[in-house]
């Protein structure tokens, strides 16, 4: 006759599995949303931008861009798929940087606290934004008129 810590170890995952689906599988995947997981094309819908391998082409006059319309407006390109921190420096340049928090990896965390500092809210710690003297990684932006090419 079997115990019951090996009727457990025989029984609970099937009944878990069947009670749960295929959906408690997904829950635990060791997937992260925080990472680009984009093939190096352009994005199905429009997004405001086009991506060529590690290149971004973005029209500043979109609606997703409208933050980046005045000097000092900043934004977090995660929510539409571009891993980076944008700030508006002056009406001829934007800046970009890794929206990846170098404490914890956080990417959806974050705020301006001035035009010279990024703060990631998960850990609280405060980076630079002179590209260089920062723990973010810094991208080579590029503005042309109302296009910012990016490169990361």
């Amino acid at each position: 006759m079997k115990n019951r810590r090996d009727f457990l170890k025989e029984v609970c995952p099937t009944a878990a599995f069947a009670f749960f689906g295929v959906s408690f599988l997904e829950a635990c995947s060791a997937d992260s949303l925080d990472e680009d997981t984009g093939d190096g094309t352009t994005p199905p819908a429009d997004n405001g931008y086009t991506k060529s391998g590690s290149t971004y082409t973005i029209d500043l006059t979109h609606s997703n861009f409208s933050e980046l319309a005045q000097d000092g407006g900043w934004m977090n390109g995660s929510g539409i798929g571009i891993q980076a921190l944008f700030l508006r420096t002056s009406s001829t340049s934007i800046q970009a940087y890794s929206n990846r928090c170098p404490a914890h990896g956080q990417r959806n965390q974050w705020e301006k606290l001035s035009n010279s500092t990024f703060k990631c809210n998960h850990a609280g710690n405060s980076y630079s934004t002179d590209c260089d003297n920062t723990q973010l990684d810094c991208f080579e932006t590029s503005l042309d008129g109302d296009k910012l090419t990016l490169t990361m």
